[in-house]
């Protein structure tokens, strides 16, 4: 019995190309876009959804694909401080950045101030903190990612392999 299951794994992942986990977490997040849509449509408002989608994709494939693009190029143009144990030094200012950019992107509208009437009429409070909340978050994010590279790096002076026994 196990034998024949271990065989139709095989198959499966070799016709596939991936596991069948990867299929089944696929297959549930094609249920949860196709649950959205259906909440989009019922809410009437589907070619808002598409034009915001297709400006969306408009948006980052030509405009702020080659800016973080660039700006990642500029960084790597830099000296490199790069140990193997730890990788490149870079990537202690990309994570946060990173991070920080999908926090703008997700809140831009409260952020920048763009639906302060919509929010006020939803919630009676007011987008003014929103701008101050974000910049702290990224403060912390860039400190954060400022005392990993630098406790690693000190950590790295003193560690030279394994402990001597």
């Amino acid at each position: 019995m196990r034998g024949r299951i271990g065989e139709a794994r095989r198959r499966a992942r070799e016709r596939y190309g991936a596991g069948l986990w990867h299929l089944f977490a696929l297959l549930a997040c094609f249920l949860v876009a196709a649950y959205a849509l259906t909440r989009v449509i019922a809410a009437g408002i589907l070619l808002g959804f598409l034009l915001w989608f297709l400006g969306a994709v408009i948006l980052h494939d030509f405009v702020v694909l080659p800016l973080y693009s660039a700006g990642d190029r500029a960084l790597q143009r830099l000296p490199p401080v790069a140990d193997r144990r730890r990788g490149p030094s870079v990537n202690y200012l990309r994570v946060p950045a990173g991070l920080s950019g999908l926090l703008l992107l997700i809140w831009f509208p409260l952020v920048l101030r763009a639906s302060e009437h919509n929010y006020r009429e939803a919630t009676a409070l007011s987008t003014a903190p929103f701008l101050g909340r974000w910049l702290l978050v990224t403060l912390v994010l860039f400190a954060g990612s400022a005392l990993v590279y630098a406790v690693r790096r000190a950590a790295g002076g003193r560690r030279t392999g394994k402990a001597h026994r």
